[in-house]
């Protein structure tokens, strides 16, 4: 007998191929990120603080243009997710670099803030730096830091 077959309701996000930076762990720089509260398998040694990654995109209005008159027949702004995609990725590299300038190798908690200021995008990554240390061998090293 074959075995069940997994429906999911939501499939997964549909990302544009041209897209080939969309994954974190292409910017952490060996610095683990995550979005716990911990991680399992580690302590935390030194609290080094918040750090933070900010970024402010403006709009091309040529592109804006395009995207007012894309929006009228409904679906998905592929520039406008583009340009949000390139904005996180730029935060995540700040706040990672922020981390790596205190001397710490991991965030814990982050986060992320996107909001409009004054018709431009911002985008916010936030956590706390820290350094961790490994203290249970059986746990894998995350895979971004695999090389």
């Amino acid at each position: 007998m074959a075995p069940p077959t997994q429906h999911h309701a939501n499939p997964p996000a549909d990302i544009p191929p041209q897209l080939s930076d969309l994954h974190c762990f292409t910017e952490t720089e060996g610095v683990i990120t995550t979005t716990m509260f911990d991680v399992p398998g580690y302590r935390v040694i030194k609290v080094l603080g918040a750090v933070y990654g900010l970024t402010v995109r403006s709009r091309n209005w040529a592109a804006s243009l395009g995207m007012v008159i894309k929006s009228i027949a409904g679906g998905e702004l592929r520039w406008f997710t583009s340009v949000l995609y390139t904005a996180r990725n730029d935060a995540i590299s700040r706040v990672v670099a922020e981390t790596k300038a205190r001397g710490g190798n991991a965030i814990i908690c982050l986060r992320f803030e996107s909001g409009e200021l004054g018709g431009f995008a911002q985008v916010c990554a936030y956590g706390t730096a820290a350094i961790i240390e490994k203290v249970d061998p059986a746990v894998q090293v995350p895979p971004q830091l695999i090389a």
